[in-house]
């Protein structure tokens, strides 16, 4: 007798697929995550972020979306003195009174996913260089409702930064969002992601798929400051054209657990690619970065440098990997991680990796974990800093190499004074 084996599903893997039933939104997708369930520490990918344990059941999706909600997220907006074009998700929902779609600058189009979704091939395109079966990358693909398609034409120049912002509030709950991202030949772009929340459990998934034409240049900034009691997931997927240039900074000081993952994949000779991230965690605070860098063509070079500052119990994880195709000669690419352990109970761990199918390349990756300076911190302490300040003052310096990489003045100061009311509040 053959007896019938049936798998044991976790409350939020069971809330999962009610959600689904109900809403019915894309199968394929969300067949991929139900074949293999939340991924566990057993799951090479998320080893050191054990999903399965972090996400205990599955916060219900928002409807539709009220007036008080719109109101409560203005005064956690980020950014309210940058000039930007700002379009606004409340809960996942687009917020049309707090966006202005309709300021796009000329050669910049800006459509709502909902409606442009009969655009099948133009989003295989977008996430090429991302994994399908990637449990965060399915979720999402399966439950996003609202999003946008940002288009820039051949050869603009858009001036100010758009900016893609999501609160979420109100009672906890899951939110799903995308954004699909084309810049032309020629073109370059400013996109600025922002992530700000009440401390309600909410449940956050976004993905951010970009794609680059050939000279295209786009800069990526993000900030992750969740509510703490958030589980933030967050994709960014990037394909690159010939001799285009792409530079991502974020920044994270919120969340309960936030994983961003970035998959670049690069398509054209001579590309370049920068992406450095930050992050502060206090108290039992979870921050994991993990990084795919593709090669697939001849003379391009990324870089990759993440800080993180720990106090507390917190735990930071660096997971990066730099893969060379044969024919990708000529690679030059490079990663470090860095962590700064400001207490005795703080974690950090780093799986730094190469792949190189090549043998024409220079390739490197390293990362290190320590304590603040005792001789740097008595130095400051002796000329009348009291400890905390001195401390401030050594970890504003640690994490200011990725903060001066922006070259847009009023974002970086924005992202630099995030980063001091941190290390005032330390939790």
């Amino acid at each position: 007798m053959n007896a019938e084996v049936r798998p044991i599903r976790t409350a939020a893997e069971s809330g999962l697929i009610e959600a689904f039933e109900a809403a019915r939104p894309r199968e394929d997708a969300f067949r991929a995550f139900a074949a293999k369930g939340l991924p566990n520490r057993r799951v090479e990918d998320w080893k050191y972020t054990d999903l399965r344990a972090m996400m205990r059941e599955a916060r219900p999706l928002v409807v539709t979306l009220s007036d008080a909600d719109v109101a409560a997220s203005r005064d956690l907006l980020p950014f309210g003195d940058v000039d930007a074009v700002r379009i606004v998700f409340v809960n996942g929902r687009l917020a049309p009174s707090l966006s202005q779609l309709d300021d796009a600058p000329e050669g910049v189009r800006i459509v709502l996913l909902a409606d442009a979704l009969a655009a099948d091939a133009q989003h295989a395109l977008l996430l090429e260089s991302a994994p399908a079966d990637n449990a965060a990358i399915a979720l999402n693909t399966a439950f996003a409702s609202d999003g946008l398609m940002i288009a820039v034409d051949e050869g603009v120049s858009v001036a100010k930064p758009i900016h893609v912002a999501n609160v979420q509030t109100g009672g906890a709950h899951a939110a799903y969002g995308r954004v699909l991202v084309s810049v032309g030949k020629g073109a370059s772009l400013t996109l600025v992601e922002s992530h700000a929340g009440d401390p309600a459990g909410h449940q956050t998934n976004t993905l951010i798929g970009l794609d680059l034409a050939d000279d295209a240049k786009a800069t990526h900034l993000k900030l992750q400051d969740e509510g703490l009691g958030t589980l933030h997931l967050a994709t960014f997927a990037a394909r690159l054209g010939a001799r285009s240039a792409l530079t991502s900074v974020s920044l994270s000081s919120g969340a309960a657990a936030a994983r961003q993952q970035v998959f670049l994949a690069f398509k054209g000779e001579k590309a370049t690619a920068d992406i450095n991230g930050a992050g502060f965690a206090g108290g039992r605070r979870h921050l994991d970065s993990t990084l795919v860098i593709h090669h697939e063509a001849p003379g391009c070079a990324s870089r990759e440098l993440f800080k993180t500052a720990l106090d507390g119990e917190a735990r930071s994880v660096f997971q990066g990997k730099i893969v060379v195709q044969p024919v990708a000669q000529k690679t030059d690419g490079k990663m470090m991680a860095k962590a700064l352990l400001l207490s005795n109970d703080a974690e950090a761990d780093a799986k730094p990796e190469l792949e190189i199918f090549a043998d024409d390349v220079v390739c490197g990756h390293g990362a290190t974990v320590g304590a603040i300076d005792d001789e740097l911190l008595f130095y400051l302490m002796s000329r009348g800093l009291p400890k905390a300040e001195a401390e401030a003052l050594l970890v504003q310096a640690f994490v200011g190499e990725v903060l001066e990489s922006i070259e847009h003045d009023q974002l970086r100061d924005a992202l630099s004074a995030r980063a001091e009311r941190w290390l005032r509040e330390r939790d």
